[in-house]
């Protein structure tokens, strides 16, 4: 097998055509950078993204998935990461750190931007020995799932910076002027986000083997790599319950006990799951920000469909459409075109709001519904945020699984969640 080979082999994930909302971002960072570093999930098309920006016949591409490289790069690391003027891309680099202290030394030799593309499967600045030596030299992009609107083409997420931007009385027109069609959020709950199942297939049978075989994949490389996991049939009970408690507090002493592990067990195979790209952890809104890491998060998937799938479950709940709204907003957030945090905010009186977007000192609280007729009571908990925040809350807006788009109390908008996202 031919493992370093130019860029311009054809990639499995997604057609080529289809361009990504992090593509403007990349290609900054590469001019930026000497460093790049593509993570995301595995499948969500980082190689071919890549490739695409990097051009054909540019650069070597070196494939750690190969256990013939894999071992060549822990023996010699310099001698693979040495080359002229062209991009270097290494792919899955978490399966190899020694060669991060060698594109390292390469870069304080030769400072350049776009030497090095590194791809991964895990988040490396959670990786404590990478993030460090990469300190200083190198700039990140998540590329996250497809979104609705990068599937259709349009290369970007949700409508949420023309929300934050247009004064509130303008909501319901610049929804309008969106271009969104009618969806149904339970079949979209069924495709998600990744491209294979998601452009490739029309069958939910063969979505199920898929998203099957890329659980395996998961469990028995992905996870090896990043850490010593003695059962995997306990590890992947554990998905199985969080994936059945998408949209919750975690509760880990609970979630322990569900599944017949230890506290600190669960607590390392979430972080994990969270390095990995698969655990999404939404933190609660609090004015003081050390509140936020001390209290209990909410946790969602990355992919609603795959959680779906390994929840067991036949039929999508009000939950997956949440995790639909929450990745369009995560996959936003990370795009580099905005500066944006995305929460949640519970009071001690039991009110909540599922999203706080919080943006220049303002918040936008999202409640999502999936009922086709949203009632007045569904608002509760916008109200009680916009009373709790003041001026600093715009108006609230809900999100529901109907067509309409009203104002359904003061200063609370009812909409599509497809006019939207």
């Amino acid at each position: 097998m031919n493992i370093i080979h130019g860029m311009n082999r054809s990639s499995v994930p997604g057609p080529p055509g289809l361009p990504r909302l992090v593509e403007a971002s990349l290609r900054r960072a590469l001019r930026a950078s000497p460093v790049v570093v593509v993570t995301g999930s595995r499948q969500t098309g980082k190689s071919t993204l890549v490739r695409s920006i990097c051009g054909p016949g540019a650069g070597r591409y070196v494939v750690l998935d190969d256990m013939e490289m894999l071992d060549r790069a822990r023996r010699d690391p310099d001698a693979l990461v040495r080359g002229g003027g062209a991009p270097v891309v290494i792919d899955e680099v978490q399966r190899a750190p020694e060669l991060l202290l060698a594109v390292k030394r390469a870069v304080d030799e030769r400072r350049a931007p776009g030497r090095f593309v590194l791809t991964g499967s895990a988040d490396l600045l959670l990786l404590s020995k990478v993030s460090e030596t990469l300190a200083g030299r190198a700039m990140h992009i998540v590329l996250h799932p497809f979104t609705r609107r990068e599937r259709a083409g349009l290369a970007r997420a949700g409508l949420w910076s023309e929300l934050l931007d247009a004064d509130e009385d303008r909501w319901p027109s610049v929804l309008a002027a969106g271009g969104s069609r009618p969806a149904d959020w339970s079949a979209e709950a069924r495709v998600g986000g990744y491209p294979v199942p998601a452009l490739h297939m029309d069958d939910d049978a063969a979505r199920a083997d898929w998203f099957a075989g890329y659980a395996r994949t998961y469990l028995e490389r992905d996870l090896r790599d990043l850490s010593a996991v003695s059962s995997l049939v306990d590890f992947r009970r554990l998905m199985r319950a969080v994936c059945l408690r998408i949209g919750n507090l975690v509760n880990q002493s609970e979630l322990a006990r569900d599944v017949g592990l230890s506290q600190p067990t669960v607590y390392r195979h979430l972080s994990l799951l969270e390095v990995s790209y698969q655990l999404a952890r939404v933190a609660p809104y609090a004015v003081n920000r050390t509140k936020r890491l001390i209290k209990s998060p909410k946790v969602y998937w990355n992919d609603a469909a795959l959680a779906l799938h390994l929840s067991g479950e036949d039929e999508p709940r009000g939950a997956h459409l949440e995790n639909l709204v929450l990745s369009d907003l995560l996959a936003w957030r990370d795009s580099g075109s905005v500066r944006a945090e995305v929460l949640f905010w519970r009071a001690v009186t039991g009110e909540e709001v599922d999203f706080v977007l919080e943006h220049k000192g303002r918040l936008l609280p999202v409640e999502v519904k999936s009922a086709a007729r949203p009632r007045t009571r569904d608002a509760d908990g916008l109200r009680a945020f916009r009373a709790e925040y003041g001026r600093t809350s715009r108006a609230g807006l809900l999100l529901h699984g109907g067509t309409e788009t009203a104002w359904i109390a003061e200063g609370i908008l009812a909409a599509p969640w497809w006019s939207v996202i």
